[in-house]
């Protein structure tokens, strides 16, 4: 009982603040700049589709933190947290170290591991999915959606990857 108590505070403190982190890409809610000026913060990053990758980021945030903080299709929740704070890392974090007082990676880093133990146990006896009776095949669930994870941030970070490096290619060729 102790142990599910401690997953049930575990899930709700962390998927609320997933959802606020959400909401403020989203709606601009908790002191936030929205969807627009999160979409232009990605393209100045160099992301192909801003709007597209805010959306996702704002939806991963804020319906991944209500999935993880009911504790409902689980594993779906966790998922949704380990894709954005994996973004976070290689967008913005990784370039400063691993320390959050230079603006590392630290703090992402930990949601990542919360988000993956969580990923990887049975839902707890205070979820939704066990009042519902809802069981998603464990572990092939998580792993299956790790890699569709893995792959879709693969796919934005070479998109952006590949802007950058046309760049300078494209500005050579104008002036010569």
């Amino acid at each position: 009982m102790t142990m599910d108590l401690g997953l049930l505070i575990l899930q709700v403190v962390i998927g609320l603040l997933m959802m606020g982190h959400g909401a403020q890409k989203l709606f601009g809610w908790f002191g936030g700049q929205g969807l627009r000026a999160t979409a232009d913060w990605l393209a100045s990053m160099g992301l192909r589709a801003p709007r597209f990758w805010a959306l996702m980021a704002g939806l991963a945030e804020f319906g991944g933190g209500l999935l993880f903080a009911l504790g409902l299709f689980h594993p779906i929740g966790p998922l949704a947290i380990i894709a954005v704070m994996i973004t976070a890392i290689a967008l913005v974090h990784w370039s400063h170290g691993l320390w959050i007082s230079n603006g590392g990676s630290e703090y992402s880093l930990v949601l990542i591991v919360l988000a993956l133990v969580m990923g990887l146990w049975q839902p707890g006896a205070y979820t939704l999915d066990r009042v519902l009776g809802i069981t998603l095949p464990q572990p092939q669930t998580f792993w299956v959606g790790l890699i569709i994870v893995l792959l879709g941030l693969a796919f934005a970070l070479f998109g952006r990857q590949h802007r950058a490096m046309a760049t300078p290619h494209s500005a050579g060729q104008a002036t010569s």
